[in-house]
């Protein structure tokens, strides 16, 4: 190794302490202060903390009917800053809180600064303090105002501070129940449901009928789906179903559906994937178009703040550059349903520049030229780009990557289904995702549900159905 190949290692940042004033070290009129802007995830932690759910505080509509009409923090986020103060500046380390008096003589809203301030009054018997708090707003108006006592150390206290953890507020759901809330205008879809022959599926299907996403019509073995009703505790009552040997003869019974313009779209039952796609790709009678049929999850990440659409995961095992134009233009197109006015597309690979010795390199370019020439229509692309490129602003600006799309990606397309499928499982089991999804490319949109999604990804994916069926396609009646 020459000396050039040497690097030297990043130097640690300096370690920051916290130091306490012993009750000897302070006099009255010794002060302390923080400053804090209100956000709104602050409002969402402490009611996550404290169990307080007043909707004064965490549902803008209808905070928008009460006194102050807008959303407020809790009084007692106020306080516990005072606490903070307190506990970290003056006295610090090693003070015991007695007693603490507060008057709330203004609201604090998102967007306020707060100069919290305490200082010493008066020094009594027993080290104890008296010191006046308060928390001044931005317009200089003192929302907060009382005392408190405490104990202060008689011994000199210094630690290193603690490094807090990151909290990442997450609503479950949430992503999903905007997607759902999207379909309240729409009109059903007739749906062939594929051998709803257990008790998971068939719920999910009349869940989505009762939420007016679907007209359900349930193709399989009568004896299998009236057992299904009786084990889910479901009435089967106006539903139409067509009594089939099997669930090959219900993949191909639903297909005819679809021929004779009775249904619109097609959801899996308990059968396999393959079983119902055999049926779906079969020539002459499947639903093939000129367009590929792909997969494409809908995914809600708790630590991404939009939905993430990651394509092909199901479907295309090694696609070519062709079929990967079409995997591209599909998820461009349920992107579109969704309300997005131009979707941002990744093509990925192990790196963000161009190497010939990696073919996903290659086709990611070939893939933005496309969309330059009009091949592809509806989004921005970019690639190659790495995963962390992708959908990371914090790895964008450490690569010194300029792109529209880097960092804030909709769409991630794979090199293949093995990427595809591993990298959305890793988002599934280790981020948190829920995971709804839906193939494109066939006559009429496919609903896939997997026995491990949760009831409202099971919606969701209906939605996508629904949705994009509505944007670009006129359903049955």
């Amino acid at each position: 190794m020459t000396e050039n190949d040497m690097v030297a290692p990043a130097p640690s940042p300096p370690m920051q302490y916290i130091e306490n004033k012993t009750y000897d070290e302070i006099s009255p009129g010794d002060h302390a202060e923080l400053i804090r802007t209100l956000k709104p995830q602050d409002i969402e932690l402490f009611a996550v903390m404290s169990g307080d759910v007043n909707p004064a505080h965490i549902d803008p509509e209808y905070a928008k009917t009460d006194m102050f009409h807008a959303v407020i923090a809790h009084g007692m986020w106020g306080g516990a800053l005072i606490s903070a103060v307190l506990g970290t500046e003056l006295p610090g380390p090693g003070t015991i809180f007695l007693k603490q008096t507060l008057n709330f003589n203004a609201p604090v809203g998102v967007g306020d600064t707060v100069t919290v301030r305490v200082e010493v009054t008066q020094k009594q018997d027993r080290n104890r303090l008296t010191l006046a708090c308060t928390c001044i707003n931005q317009a200089g108006n003192t929302v907060i105002e009382g005392e408190a006592i405490v104990i202060a150390p008689r011994e000199k206290v210094r630690r290193p501070r603690a490094v807090l953890p990151d909290v990442h507020l997450h609503t479950q759901g949430a992503q999903y129940a905007r997607l759902i809330a999207q379909t309240d205008a729409l009109d059903p879809v007739r749906t062939a449901i594929v051998h709803p022959c257990d008790p998971v599926s068939l719920a999910s299907a009349l869940d989505a009928a009762m939420q007016g996403m679907i007209v359900p019509v349930l193709v399989g073995p009568r004896p299998k789906i009236d057992a299904a009703a009786h084990a889910a505790g479901r009435s089967l009552d106006g539903i139409e179903v067509i009594d089939t040997p099997h669930s090959h003869a219900a993949a191909a019974a639903a297909v005819a559906l679809v021929h004779a313009g009775k249904v619109a779209a097609l959801m899996k039952g308990s059968l396999h994937t393959d079983e119902l796609m055999e049926a779906v790709v079969d020539a002459p009678l499947g639903l093939r178009t000129d367009r590929r049929m792909s997969h494409v999850y809908v995914l809600d990440v708790p630590t991404y703040p939009k939905p993430l659409l990651i394509t092909d995961a199901a479907i295309n095992i090694a696609p070519d550059l062709g079929i990967k134009r079409d995997i591209v233009q599909n998820a461009i197109d349920l992107a579109l349903a969704l309300g997005k006015e131009l979707p941002k597309v990744a093509i990925l690979s192990a790196v963000e520049t161009v190497n010939p010795r990696i073919a996903s390199t290659l086709d990611a370019a070939a893939l933005c030229k496309m969309a330059d020439r009009g091949q592809i229509t509806g989004g921005l692309l970019d690639g190659p780009l790495a995963f962390d490129n992708a959908i990371s602003p914090a790895a964008v600006a450490a690569k010194g990557i300029v792109s529209k799309v880097a960092g804030i990606a909709d769409i991630l397309v794979a090199p293949d289904l093995e990427a595809a499928n591993m990298m959305a499982k890793q988002l599934i089991y280790l981020a948190g995702a829920d995971a709804a999804g839906i193939v494109l490319g066939a006559r009429v949109p496919i609903i896939l549900t997997s026995r491990a999604d949760s009831a409202v990804s099971r919606l969701a994916s209906c939605a996508l159905a629904q949705l994009f069926i509505s944007h670009h396609m006129q359903p049955t009646s």
